[in-house]
């Protein structure tokens, strides 16, 4: 096997080729968070945000890198999830455990996401991101959302597969 060969590199991410294989790795962080969490009314908090690549809104569950902060390289996973769901969300979760991590597209990617659960949630502000996002929160009751994201789906929205991981998550500690 020969060594990795840099086809190109942005300033977020750098294209790789090792013998026949291509494939993409953030330049600037160590991974991604995903959080899973209620409200204390029992909403699971989503957020939608327009994707460049994918050209629509995508309804996800808050999440963002690690490490992508200069100071802050070495940023602790649990609390770079924290800074996440607060920073979208408008939450701030007194605590949070680990769940899974795993690669979100293997053959494409040397990332790694890793999902945790927040818990005991405190409303800070009204989320929305940071001034580079343009994110839209959601607070939806979890009895409401299949229908509640079939129905974001008829609008055209895409749905993130990884809601559906944090769905069984939730299944698993109730």
């Amino acid at each position: 096997m020969s060594a990795d060969r840099i086809l190109h590199e942005g300033e977020f991410l750098r294209l790789k080729r090792r013998d026949h294989w291509e494939y993409v790795e953030r330049a600037n962080a160590r991974g991604a968070v995903v959080i899973v969490a209620l409200t204390p009314d029992d909403e699971l908090l989503l957020v939608e945000q327009p994707r460049l690549p994918l050209q629509a809104n995508v309804i996800e569950l808050p999440a963002g890198l690690v490490g992508d902060i200069a100071g802050a390289e070495d940023e602790d996973l649990e609390i770079a999830g924290m800074r996440e769901l607060e920073e979208e969300t408008g939450y701030r979760p007194a605590r949070m455990t680990f769940l899974a991590a795993g690669p979100p597209s293997a053959g494409l990617a040397n990332e790694t996401l890793s999902f945790y659960r927040a818990f005991d949630l405190t409303r800070i502000d009204a989320g929305g991101g940071d001034d580079s996002e343009d994110i839209i929160p959601h607070a939806v009751p979890l009895a409401e959302v299949e229908d509640w994201l079939g129905a974001r789906e008829a609008e055209g929205k895409l749905i993130d597969p990884k809601i559906f991981a944090g769905l069984y998550f939730l299944t698993r500690q109730r």
